[in-house]
């Protein structure tokens, strides 16, 4: 008997998350080098200076266990935010959240509801306990808040938001955000994941909402805009009493020891994040300009990555550029056959991008 029929149902039906292709796998099949990951929507200058040393310095301590509580991040977040150290939820990235969300507040008997074209994780988690997914039509490739509204059922426990969405980039206005809140059952957990928040030009503070929506998660993370994407650090931000309930099947030690002070490091680091920011916004431009160049049509993005339609298979293109030793991520299992998710990468990076799009588009003539 195979190992695997004794599993749960709705887990061997899982298909697992698939990673954008690393490095170092495209070495190995193509033999290629000098390679440019535009994948995975990495922060392209590297970690800030602040962050390596603290690193340094936590390394000498490697033979101890982590703070499992992660007090001085915790207390750098709540000074940061302005709430208190136990309305923040440390996690694993900000996946490991959304899954402690899921596992803490829904059964196989409720329903969860997201957008389509929303981040892959809401699926996975949702099916990995056995809940209904109950998906709202996209409207020009973002939520559709009045779709999502409707879908409410007695049965819903959780709705997630990506603000901005992965892989659209595209945004939805505090106000839709607001109004949304306001027509949500108190008794339905709303989690509003703000993963590229911090490369957002009209910053909002969406913190404010949870003194009124006691209902109202927010889930960001130190993987994008802050360049610690190998350490895995996220977290969210709630009510006391959800964050309590969250740290009640929190593993322990689920933030490592080199993470938790690279984090603070980062999050004091403000010239850094700026310099992200701004290095994003001319990347999103150089990228806006290529693809009208090629006429090629794309989703205007707030995220740190762009999403464009290829008019054709996408396939074919990745595969193209792929040779050229370009890897973006193509996105047909978001049901968007004919586009690629493009990173922001260092202006070089983006230019040699699209000077291979070019190539392979001319291949396919």
């Amino acid at each position: 008997m195979n190992a695997c029929d004794q599993a749960l149902p709705n887990i061997t039906a899982l298909k697992p998350y698939q990673p954008g292709k690393p490095i170092e796998e495209l070495e190995r099949e193509l033999g290629l080098s000098n390679i440019i990951k535009l994948t995975s929507n990495e922060n392209p200058l590297g970690p800030s200076k602040s962050a390596l040393n603290a690193i340094v310095q936590a390394s000498k301590e490697l033979t101890r266990y982590p703070d499992g509580n992660g007090f001085s991040l915790k207390a750098a977040l709540a000074k940061h935010v302005q709430l208190t150290s136990d309305q923040i939820t440390l996690g694993n990235g900000s996946n490991d959240v959304l899954e402690l969300l899921a596992r803490t507040f829904v059964s196989s008997n409720d329903e969860v509801i997201f957008s389509q074209y929303a981040f892959a994780v809401y699926p996975l988690v949702t099916q990995a306990i056995g809940a209904k997914a109950v998906i709202a039509p996209a409207s020009d490739f973002g939520h559709d808040l009045d779709a999502m509204t409707t879908l409410i059922s007695e049965k819903t426990k959780l709705i997630f938001i990506a603000n901005p969405n992965n892989p659209t980039g595209t945004a939805l206005a505090p106000k839709q955000v607001e109004t949304f809140l306001k027509q949500v059952p108190e008794s339905v957990i709303v989690v509003l994941d703000e993963a590229y928040v911090e490369y957002t030009t009209q910053q909002f503070n969406t913190v404010a909402w949870l003194a009124g929506y006691p209902n109202l998660v927010i889930t960001r993370t130190f993987s994008k805009a802050y360049g610690l994407a190998a350490l895995r650090v996220g977290y969210s931000l709630s009510s006391p009493e959800i964050a309590d309930c969250l740290n009640r099947i929190r593993q322990p030690f689920n933030v490592n020891s080199l993470a938790l002070v690279a984090a603070v490091a980062a999050l004091a680091d403000k010239d850094y994040v700026e310099q992200s920011r701004q290095l994003n916004e001319a990347g999103l431009k150089q990228y806006v300009t290529g693809f009208e160049q090629l006429g090629l049509t794309y989703i205007p993005s707030k995220g740190n990555f762009i999403t464009v339609d290829v008019k054709r298979n996408a396939d074919s293109i990745y595969q193209s550029l792929l040779q050229q030793g370009v890897i973006v991520r193509p996105i047909a299992n978001y049901g968007l056959p004919q586009h690629l998710r493009i990173s922001v990468g260092l202006g070089e990076e983006n230019q040699r991008c699209l000077d291979a799009l070019a190539i392979a588009l001319e291949q396919e003539l």
